[in-house]
């Protein structure tokens, strides 16, 4: 008996893809400038400034984008979070992200935002200032400055380390996963429906990442002249 035919399905769209991608290397090249810190710290706020518009695009492509990159596809209740856990639930909760993918996405994109929010209002006492330190009381200055040398800077690696993980344990499992992120299909069992990837939603993903990226500059416009 001859397995049943797979339905080859659109799952993630290019700018999900791409998003992926430039985030990782906005993120480290973030993580690892300021690692270095004296003159690579120039570097540093030109990734963390990458890293902000990606996630106003995201914030963005969370409504707008393709189906399962959307965010109403990634909120599951504690009720389908307990049902996907015991092994139970239909496809449509293996198609996406499932509903543990969904909560680490979430999470490494609050982080995220938390670490850029606090990066623009440090102060390293020596050379390096966020742009918007000047807008903040000394109080909340010193406590962004702590939660982003540290704790924050902590989360991100922690979410990664377990990011990579779940895509190895994933993959050792027979899950495609990474083939999936790279061609933005999966092989289902069952038709599902697929996400919308053409020419028009890749015209509208270019003009939201523009949008991310002029708020992001006109933030980092707001530091005082001469920084």
């Amino acid at each position: 008996m001859s397995a049943p035919p797979l339905h080859r399905t659109r799952v993630w769209d290019l700018p999900t893809r791409l998003f992926h991608g430039a985030l990782l290397l906005a993120v480290t090249g973030s993580v690892s400038t300021g690692l270095l810190g004296g003159s690579a710290m120039v570097w540093h706020f030109r990734f963390g400034q990458a890293v902000l518009a990606l996630l106003v695009f995201r914030l963005l492509w969370g409504v707008w984008g393709g189906l399962w990159s959307r965010f109403s596809a990634m909120c599951f209740s504690p009720a389908v979070l307990w049902t996907y856990l015991r092994g139970q639930g239909g496809l449509a909760l293996r198609t996406g992200h499932s509903p543990m993918g969904s909560l680490s996405v979430l999470a490494f994109l609050v982080v995220l935002s938390a670490q850029v929010a606090t990066g623009l209002v440090s102060d390293d006492a020596i050379a390096t200032t966020g742009p918007l330190s000047h807008l903040v009381s000394n109080a909340l200055v010193a406590t962004a400055t702590a939660f982003h040398t540290k704790w924050g800077k902590l989360m991100i690696v922690v979410l990664v380390a377990l990011h990579l993980a779940a895509m190895a344990w994933y993959s050792l499992k027979g899950h495609k996963l990474v083939g999936a992120m790279v061609h933005g299909d999966k092989a289902l069992p069952e038709p599902m429906p697929a996400s919308r990837d053409d020419t028009r939603s890749r015209l509208l993903a270019a003009a939201l990442l523009g949008l991310g990226w002029a708020a992001s500059v006109w933030v980092f416009s707001l530091a005082p002249s001469g920084m």
